[in-house]
């Protein structure tokens, strides 16, 4: 049967498919998850998604990629935006605005993810694996301020700003103030780190 594997590319149809998959996930919990559920809200039989997805677990595989390559866009556009280097004030922002989630609805997605990943392996990944690449960032920028211990810091500033998605993000008792507690946040950092730019050569 032929279909998406992974590390092959996702079809112009194949990324409708998912974006309905993870809408699935934000707005109902990823019990939701099901190709039944999924073929429904694509609005296809079961036998057409499958044709996409053979299985469950590539259509996991699949989100996973999906998610990833959302993200992996949306921050090459936000570096490509930036005349110089970004500094921490930059990362963070970006962080807060969070421009490439707007249309996964991550705010409800990704306490989905985060319990997925408790016990789906391929979602763990991809946890991993997003947030080891911001951190990287993080550690690289604050190792030029020669911060002290740069990845511990680094740890507790997306600790800090991803632990906003469960008091002020949409629809949590406290999103009223969301702006208030961004302008917090960006004081803090530069308080304690000023800003750093560094201009391309």
């Amino acid at each position: 049967m032929t279909g998406w594997h992974p590390g092959g590319p996702l079809t112009e149809r194949q990324h409708d498919i998912l974006r309905k998959a993870t809408e699935l996930v934000a707005t109902q919990g990823y019990p939701a998850l099901t190709m039944r559920a999924v073929a429904r809200a694509s609005g296809m039989k079961l036998g057409a998604l499958q044709y996409h997805f053979a299985t469950s677990d590539l259509l996991l595989r699949g989100l996973a990629a999906f998610v990833t390559e959302t993200y992996r866009a949306g921050f090459d556009e936000f570096r490509a935006s930036l005349p110089y280097q970004p500094g921490v004030d930059d990362l963070v922002r970006f962080l807060v605005d969070d421009s490439p989630g707007r249309g996964l609805d991550a705010d409800r997605l990704f306490p989905q993810l985060w319990a997925m990943s408790l016990i789906e392996p391929v979602i763990e990944e991809l946890i991993d694996d997003l947030y080891d690449e911001y951190l990287d960032e993080l550690v690289e920028v604050l190792g030029r301020l020669d911060i002290e211990q740069p990845r511990a810091e680094a740890i507790v500033i997306m600790s800090m700003v991803d632990g906003l998605t469960l008091f002020i993000g949409h629809d949590r008792r406290w999103e009223k103030h969301q702006h208030k507690v961004a302008d917090v946040i960006f004081d803090v950092i530069n308080q304690r780190y000023g800003t750093l730019r560094t201009e391309d050569a």
